[in-house]
């Protein structure tokens, strides 16, 4: 048994303008870097199917929901997501969250999957913001709940900026808890108040950052029960990121990878990964910065199935 990904060829398919900021080739090149380097097989991709407006409705207004879709934002609306609208970019984002609700269903059901996009938690119930249209962890979040396939969810957001928009959709919903560990002085400039926020100050390197993460996660786990975790594996705390203000190495981001993975193993806790930020002008060496995440993920999984 291979580590299940999940996969679609439009992540990477919207034309933006030249020099926008956001990477997103970075995708495609991912899944390049994957199987050319032998880390991941063809035959470990799946390919998910777009959410549908029901689906998008657990966790989005239906009136932002048919904005979106129809182009029918306002001027400032769409300068706060930071993508001009395209039907393309409608396409890619349903596609996201719904890859994210396909990894989330292998993890219940393999123990551990990882997605080769995910993490769009600016975006909140009736607004996109910072490059984030769809909340795929709030909406995987409050699917695995609202079907009674986990009573608890824990999401664990590793990205550097708080994951604003699903601390605020699961503000007065005790059955997902948001873990979020992110760079104090970063955005958005208005936090919102996760479960338990760790708000690191600029230039937190690999030790603390790994010692206030442990803590974090070991205090949760040990406090409260859960049936799924969702972990936002950003690699933009990397020290190279343009975005993030911290300094983690290649060996650091590993380290937090595998410890919050092979946490949640070793408690038999099922484990859907996603990629999350990472923001370089050198698109293939974000790519291979994203691929730590599969790297530690596909090590854990062959731990965990020997143990088993």
């Amino acid at each position: 048994m291979a580590l299940p990904l999940v996969y679609h060829q439009n992540y990477s398919q919207v034309l933006l303008p030249e020099r926008h900021p956001f990477p997103m080739t970075k995708f495609a090149l991912l899944r390049d870097v994957l199987l050319g380097d032998g880390v991941a097989r063809a035959e470990q991709l799946h390919s998910p199917e777009p959410a549908d407006d029901a689906l998008l409705a657990l966790a989005h207004t239906p009136d932002y929901v048919q904005r979106f879709t129809a182009g029918e934002l306002d001027a400032a609306a769409v300068r706060r997501q930071g993508f001009p609208w395209s039907p393309a970019l409608v396409t890619r984002s349903r596609t996201a969250v719904g890859g994210t609700r396909r990894t989330a269903e292998l993890a219940l059901e393999h123990g551990l999957a990882c997605h080769l996009a995910g993490g769009t938690h600016h975006a909140h119930a009736d607004f996109g913001s910072g490059y984030c249209l769809l909340n795929d962890l709030a909406v995987t979040a409050a699917w695995a709940v609202e079907s009674g396939t986990a009573r608890r969810v824990l999401i664990v957001d590793c990205d550097v900026h708080q994951g604003d928009g699903t601390a605020r959709i699961f503000e007065h919903d005790d059955r997902v808890f948001t873990l979020s560990v992110h760079a104090a002085s970063n955005f958005p400039a208005r936090k919102a108040i996760s479960d338990m926020d760790v708000a690191l100050p600029r230039g937190t390197g690999d030790v603390d950052y790994l010692c206030a993460l442990h803590q974090a996660l070991t205090t949760v786990l040990a406090e409260q029960a859960f049936d799924l975790v969702l972990y936002d594996a950003g690699a933009d705390v990397h020290a190279d990121d343009r975005l993030g203000h911290f300094e983690l190495s290649d060996t650091g981001m590993a380290q937090r990878d595998r410890l919050v993975i092979s946490t949640c193993l070793q408690r038999d806790l099922p484990v859907a990964c996603v990629i999350g930020g990472g923001y370089d002008r050198d698109v293939p060496r974000l790519a291979r910065r994203h691929s730590i995440l599969h790297r530690e993920a596909t090590a854990c999984f062959k731990n965990y199935l020997s143990a088993a």
